[in-house]
């Protein structure tokens, strides 16, 4: 788990954000308004976004274009049961919460390095090659 997680306000531009998260070099940001975990912005939020519109405006803020309907986990979940959740909702990141505030994050390599009889279940998920759209991360 990494508790130490780059976060963002939903009113940032989607502009600021991908700023962020190449200066940060990381793929996601968990966006929180005064603490509490709002939703998350991935690559896959700017791909669909991209796509979408012929114009990709400046001034596009994190909220309209975050997935806010986001897959959590608290902190006694175990981690089979993030690999399985994980595999099931076809996502990598898995932010972690307690009354909806944000601990940390657990993301597919941390359960490859914590737990080496779970590779097969994450490669199949890291490879997978299905065509449906993922909830969030």
């Amino acid at each position: 788990m990494t508790k130490d997680v780059e976060t963002v306000e939903p009113n940032v531009t989607v502009q600021e954000a991908a700023q962020k998260m190449v200066e940060q070099n990381i793929k996601f940001l968990i966006v929180t308004k005064d603490k509490k975990l709002v939703g998350i912005l991935t690559e896959w939020d700017f791909v669909k976004k991209i796509a979408a519109e012929e114009e990709f405006k400046e001034r596009a803020k994190v909220e309209t274009i975050m997935t806010s309907d986001v897959i959590v986990i608290t902190p006694d979940t175990e981690i089979g049961e993030a690999a399985s959740i994980m595999a099931k909702h076809n996502i990598k990141k898995l932010p972690i919460v307690t009354e909806n505030v944000l601990i940390g994050v657990v993301t597919a390599m941390d359960i490859l390095a914590a737990e080496p009889k779970l590779i097969q279940q994450i490669s199949e998920l890291i490879l997978m090659t299905k065509k449906t759209k993922p909830v969030a991360g």
